[in-house]
């Protein structure tokens, strides 16, 4: 018998820690690193860290090292030398484009070329899945075991946590209820809970579809700006209310409302990409500016909920040609593509232009 956390249990420790701005250890390959997130850390353990003596860098993805001129040696990322004097305030610039344009040259930054960087790899992943900027300051340890007991932390080897970094988390369902509303009164709301600790995920079921016929479906990504407010700034309240409505006319579908907001980088990095807009950069301009790319979502969510509703063909409300081919290479078959074109008004003509010329949308 065991009570201790398994590597998911762990992975959602290590999540919550470097939120907070706690450091983890990383080992892997015989070696081991202290990693502390960017978008978190304070001054005085960064003082505490540069006191251990070791060779800190500051790992960034290769999108944001290509907005810096740095080089990224290392493929997908970039390790950039942590000058002796750097302070909280050079980690920061690095890491947030906030203040890019007002403060422009932030080198000479010197990139580490050789090596082994898949524990930065590992943190950076880790830092993404925390819904942290992709930034995190690493370094090596000459007693990482005792480092860790000592101190408490959470240790993550990543051979094992890389498959579930990878994989989707299975989902499990909760409770489902009636749930009456405008677009129909034959509602009910499903609600599905991932193992590995992050957030659930919910399926809207209008009237009673049949289980083999094409369901009217919807996959789409919470949008608090846009669903909850009325922000014009992009399509999505109007997406989710016309596609509620048209099922609510047909008698019957299925809306899974995922949370992946702000296309899977969470709600605090796109204001960060909000505020990058207004500086005049375009949606995915300012996703690689952060050191994202152009979507982090993973629609092989909406497949595993649909099958285990029971559905296996969709008729699939959408304008975006990678919802369809993502459904039908996790064994969705789409029978008909549903345009679902609304929503357009002056201030978010140039997003939309931007996820046609882009993202492939077809509008």
């Amino acid at each position: 018998m065991s009570f201790a956390p398994d590597i998911i249990e762990r992975l959602a420790r290590a999540r919550a820690d470097l939120r907070m701005g706690v450091p983890i250890l990383l080992t892997g390959n015989g070696a081991a690193v202290l990693v502390l997130a960017a978008e978190t850390l304070k001054a005085e353990r960064l003082d505490d860290l540069r006191a251990l003596g070791g060779h800190p860098v500051l790992a960034i993805t290769a999108r944001r090292a290509t907005t810096l001129k740095a080089h990224a040696y290392d493929g997908d990322l970039a390790r950039i030398n942590l000058p002796s004097d750097a302070s909280l305030a050079w980690v920061r610039d690095i890491a947030d484009p906030a203040d890019d344009l007002a403060s422009p040259m932030k080198g000479p930054l010197l990139a580490e070329r050789g090596g082994d960087a898949g524990l930065h790899r590992a943190a950076i992943k880790l830092a993404k899945s925390a819904q942290l900027l992709p930034a995190a300051v690493v370094t090596d340890l000459k007693d990482p075991a005792g480092f860790a007991l000592a101190n408490g932390l959470t240790v993550i080897p990543a051979d094992l946590a890389a498959p579930h970094l990878e994989a989707t988390s299975p989902l499990h369902p909760v409770v489902h209820a009636r749930l009456p509303m405008e677009a129909a009164e034959a509602g009910r709301l499903h609600i599905f809970r991932p193992e590995d600790g992050g957030e659930e995920h919910y399926a809207i079921e209008i009237g009673r579809p049949p289980r083999d016929e094409p369901v009217l479906a919807r996959l789409h990504s919470a949008c608090f700006t846009g669903d909850v407010l009325g922000s014009l700034k992009c399509d999505c309240g109007p997406q989710l209310r016309g596609a509620l409505t048209q099922m609510g006319q047909e008698g019957a579908g299925v809306l899974l409302y995922l949370n992946q907001e702000g296309r899977g980088i969470g709600l605090a990095n796109k204001m960060r990409a909000y505020s990058l807009q207004d500086q005049g950069f375009d949606t995915v301009e300012a996703n690689h500016r952060l050191g994202f790319e152009d979507d982090e979502r993973d629609f092989r969510i909406g497949a595993k909920i649909l099958r285990e509703l029971g559905f296996s063909s969709v008729r699939l409300l959408t304008n975006n040609p990678r919802k369809v081919s993502m459904m039908e290479d996790h064994g969705i078959s789409v029978a008909e593509r549903v345009p679902l074109k609304v929503g357009e008004n002056a201030h978010n003509r140039a997003y939309l232009a931007t996820k046609a010329a882009k993202s492939g949308h077809l509008l």
